[in-house]
């Protein structure tokens, strides 16, 4: 839908638009008028933080950076249930109508509707008990306990109550609603007071615990000092401890006896390992210790092995020298092994007496270790008491001095928001606004118009202009007949009309549409009337186009094909004459059923008798012949046919014609309608050459904005005369 064509839509359907636009707005006056007002009081409070520069009790008295957090914590603490509880308290409203439904319940009791509820269902209690039950209004239900009825009531403050934080700012807006306007003032107030009043009461009550804590803290200090110093002074005195003699003494010892110990353990590590070596037999060990005689002995017993090899080898084992050789052998093993025995245990001997000299220096070693452990013991443990206790002095003092600090805050803490400006009594509701509603019902109304008017469009499916013939049928519009209204006839019929008023629009619209057939490339001398349905205009068009035409001095003739309901007999009053069936059965002759109009010097044909038949006489040969005659003595032979929808007759006779011209009641008959009858005649090979379109409404139409309503425009008013 182009631009062009909304405002031509709004233009045709304005009524409806302007109708829409003035009844959202006063049905939303009204329904404004009758609802409960509702009064907004404003408070404004400004949230300014104070830092407490006491370092040990950030956490209890400093407050954190202003953040969008705190600030959304701030509007839940104003919001906050504890504080509707105070309110509700304060100004009594659990026995308010506004925040107490069950107020509303007892008071439903006293309407008239309840009591003539109550009283019709006690007299049908007496018939039917289960009627009286359907009937019988629903008792009020009762008042909850206290506590409940307090959290309820509450609640509903809760729902009234708004906070909101003014934006880039640190300042709260404090908002409640209430029918009362000076309800709403007050509980305003007071929310911004119980804020303000709790933000400096839980100052003074952290300041309180603070001043507790510090003073708690400062006598467990003192105790722990008392004890520290004390523990030190028994520590000196059980140890003897003077500064810096006896651990120099203590450490002397302690090295001089390290380095006997040393070489005591390196002359018993030398003794173990020549007596290990004296064990294991080597020669070459125990010939270094200074064993002499056991390294003759060896000797000796090496030789004799070698001399009993070398006999055994030359004389056997059995010969006297070897036996000999054997036992030489065998006494100088045992000589051998006594002295080896020997050796082993003056090294043994030896290795025992280094062994008790280790250990001897070991434990005096490990007794002087322990006297000066446990002196240094006692110097460390005395030295960090002192700490401890100069730690304890420097703590106790800072804690004495924060003590002072606080005890001085509390004379001066300040809450950390004030009220900027106190809410005062609003003059005007807040709910409704009057002038809103009816703004935004009147755009509602406009859009509610525009869709209504969208929907219209969309579900007319009439014609309403020329463009939607060539856009809906692929037909030219060859002419608009506008409508001839009473008034206008006045005692004219509107058959009459075009000869009557000649220069009138309708009279033009009659030229138009002979113009339009006679423009064509093959004019036709034969021309079918026809439409649709009944109620069209096609027999008041077939009349007013020829005598049209014969007022333009063309021979024309016309004939009534509508044999089922003949017009031509009521419009030219000869109704009962002989037409064309009489003619077509072969009862009466051509020259005899030919009439003149008394208007002009038009020739018609009526119907004649009405005959069931008339699709065979149509289609016979007669009236193939007929129409050949005619054409001989005619410029113009117009045929009224019946409807094309429902009589096969318009078909017929729009196949013997040189053309077809199909009439479309404007903005009633529907587009699949003319669709229709369009297809059937298309189906009979009917040369449809175009529409018209009938009743036109001038005044409507010219305000549509179609293209083909500019002949309506009152700039043609001079071409015309009524």
């Amino acid at each position: 839908m182009t631009v062009a064509a909304l405002i031509a839509a709004l233009r045709r359907r304005r009524w409806v638009l302007i109708l829409c636009a003035l009844l959202f707005p006063i049905a939303a006056y009204v329904a404004a008028k009758q609802l409960t007002p509702r009064y907004t009081a404003s408070t404004t409070v400004m949230f300014e933080p104070t830092d407490y520069a006491a370092r040990e009790l950030q956490s209890i008295l400093r407050d954190e950076t202003t953040t969008d957090a705190v600030l959304a914590s701030q509007v839940e603490v104003i919001r906050s249930l504890s504080v509707a509880r105070r309110i509700v308290r304060e100004f009594n409203l659990t026995e308010s109508e506004e925040f107490s439904w069950w107020v509303n319940e007892a008071k439903r009791v006293e309407t008239l509707r309840y009591r003539w509820q109550d009283a019709l269902a006690r007299r049908l209690g007496a018939i039917s008990p289960n009627l009286a039950e359907l009937v019988a209004p629903e008792p009020p239900e009762p008042m909850p306990p206290e506590e409940e009825a307090n959290i309820s009531a509450a609640e509903a403050v809760r729902n009234r109550l708004l906070v909101q934080v003014v934006r880039n700012s640190r300042v709260l807006n404090i908002q409640f609603t209430s029918e009362d306007p000076k309800l709403a003032t007050e509980v305003a107030n007071m929310a911004a007071e119980l804020y303000i009043a709790d933000q400096l009461e839980m100052k003074f009550n952290a300041v309180r615990r603070a001043n507790d804590w510090l003073d708690s803290r400062v006598a467990q200090l003192r105790r722990e000092l008392q004890l520290t110093e004390s523990r030190i002074a028994e520590l000196r005195t059980s140890s003897g401890l003077t500064r810096g003699v006896s651990a120099g003494l203590a450490t002397e010892q302690v090295s001089r006896i390290n380095t006997d110990l040393i070489e005591s353990r390196n002359l018993l590590a030398t003794a173990e390992a020549r007596l290990n070596a004296a064990r294991a037999g080597g020669g070459a060990d125990l010939t270094a210790l200074g064993a002499a005689n056991l390294t003759s002995g060896r000797a000796a017993r090496d030789e004799a092995r070698r001399d009993l090899e070398r006999l055994q080898a030359t004389l056997g084992s059995n010969h006297p020298d070897v036996r000999a050789a054997r036992s030489r052998l065998a006494e100088t093993e045992r000589a051998v092994g006594g002295e080896t025995s020997r050796v082993v245990q003056a090294l043994d001997a030896e290795a025992r007496a280094a062994r008790a000299r280790v250990r001897s220096l070991e434990e005096a070693l490990r007794s002087q270790e322990a006297r000066v452990n446990q002196s240094q013991s006692a110097e460390i443990q005395v030295a960090a008491l002192e700490r401890d206790a100069e730690a304890s002095r420097s703590l106790l003092r800072a804690v004495l001095e924060r003590s002072q600090q606080t005890v001085s805050q509390t004379a001066i803490e300040k809450p950390d928001a004030r009220v900027l400006s106190p809410a005062t009594v609003p003059g005007e509701p807040s709910f409704p606004k009057v002038s809103l509603f009816v703004v935004a019902a009147a755009i509602l109304g406009v859009l509610f118009g525009l869709l209504v008017i969208w929907f219209l469009e969309q579900a007319d499916s009439t014609i309403r202009s020329g463009e939607e013939v060539r856009a809906a049928l692929g037909l030219p519009c060859l002419a608009l007949v506008p409508m001839l209204r009473r008034g206008l006839l006045g005692r004219h019929r509107v058959e009459d009309y075009v000869v009557r008023k000649p220069l009138s629009p309708f009279s033009e619209s009659m030229r138009t549409l002979r113009a339009a057939l006679w423009l064509g490339t093959e004019p036709p001398r034969v021309v079918v009337i026809t439409a649709a349905r009944p109620g069209e205009g096609k027999t008041t068009t077939s009349v007013a186009l020829a005598r049209s035409a014969a007022m333009n001095g063309e021979r024309v003739l016309l004939i009534d094909c509508d044999v089922r309901q003949p017009s031509l007999g009521r419009v030219f009053r000869c109704e009962g004459a002989p037409g064309v069936t009489d003619l077509l059965l072969g009862q009466a002759l051509l020259e005899r059923i030919i009439r003149r109009d008394h208007l002009s010097s038009l020739d018609y044909i009526p119907a004649g008798a009405a005959e069931i038949h008339s699709l065979g006489l149509f289609m016979s040969e007669a009236m193939a012949g007929l129409l050949d005659r005619v054409r001989r003595d005619y410029d113009l032979i117009v045929l009224d046919a019946p409807p094309a929808l429902a009589m096969a007759d318009a078909r017929v006779v729009a196949r013997l014609a040189d053309a077809t011209l199909l009439c479309i009641r404007w903005r009633d008959t529907p587009r699949s309608v003319v669709r229709n009858s369009l297809g059937l005649l298309e189906e009979a090979h009917a040369r449809v050459v175009g529409a018209a379109l009938t009743q036109v409404d001038a005044k409507v139409h010219g305000r549509s904005g179609y293209a083909d309503a500019e002949v309506y425009h009152p700039r043609y008013g001079g071409y015309f005369r009524e």
